[in-house]
């Protein structure tokens, strides 16, 4: 498909797109909207969708960064809320819908790792190795580093015990403050890998960088490799960071 960017300007933020059933599906930090087209160019002008809004006062505010997964055969939105005065309050939910991304949702739970049931989660995001499904996210070390942890999914809203994954280390990762967050899956000739942003989202040395799978316990941090950054500011594009990937129709 051809198409010219921005697709979406303004709030264009944390995009994620997925291909299903004929249409594109796009969402962003706008609450929890969801675009639809039959072409990607389309996403401009289509009519967002808002699939849910809540009053409760611990997940009412400062939606960040929704996703939809298909999960067997159910489809659910993953995002970041909290409460309206405190960032430090955001954590994982998720909304459960149907057979296609344009169905109606209601409000599953929080995603709770089993040994840090409360702990501040955000960018959460699905990833799938040999059929099994783990939820990745953005929280903080035992050091007060933002970090990257991996917990395994008992079922589509069910976590396991949560795994340090990545730690901001590199001198890339620490621009502004030392962050790892928006995780993303790339699965590409058969290899297996994270995307992820690096350092401080307000900076235009907000980056991307590449974590890959070797093999091994998924969960272990050495099981996995990481590069970058790959992408970074350039061309008078600045800030590189929480990218989404989506499957064209041809693949």
């Amino acid at each position: 498909t051809t198409f010219t960017n921005p697709i979406k300007n303004p709030n264009g933020s944390d995009p994620f797109i997925v291909y299903d059933g004929g249409y594109y599906y796009l969402l962003t930090t706008t609450w929890t909207n969801i675009t639809r087209a039959t072409t990607v160019t389309g996403l401009k002008t289509a009519t967002p969708k808002v699939v849910w809004t809540d009053s409760t006062s611990t997940r009412c505010c400062n939606v960040w960064a929704p996703e939809i997964h298909k999960i067997g055969s159910t489809w659910y939105l993953y995002y970041t809320a909290g409460q309206s005065a405190d960032l430090g309050l955001q954590r994982s939910h998720v909304l459960q819908g149907g057979s296609t991304p344009w169905n109606s949702y209601s409000y599953k739970g929080q995603l709770k790792a089993t040994n840090a049931p409360d702990a501040w989660s955000i960018d959460g995001t699905v990833l799938t190795v040999s059929g099994a499904n783990y939820f990745v996210f953005s929280s903080f070390n035992d050091a007060g580093l933002q970090s990257l942890y991996i917990a395994p999914m008992t079922n589509a809203y069910t976590l396991g015990a949560r795994s340090l994954l990545s730690t901001p280390t590199a001198s890339w990762e620490k621009v502004g403050a030392p962050v790892n967050e928006g995780p993303s899956a790339l699965y590409k000739n058969g290899a297996i890998y994270l995307a992820f942003s690096a350092s401080y989202c307000w900076t235009s040395s907000y980056s991307l960088g590449l974590l890959k799978y070797n093999g091994g316990t998924v969960t272990s941090a050495s099981s996995w490799t990481k590069s970058g950054p790959v992408f970074t500011s350039a061309n008078g594009n600045y800030g590189p960071g929480h990218n989404g990937f989506f499957t064209s129709p041809d693949g």
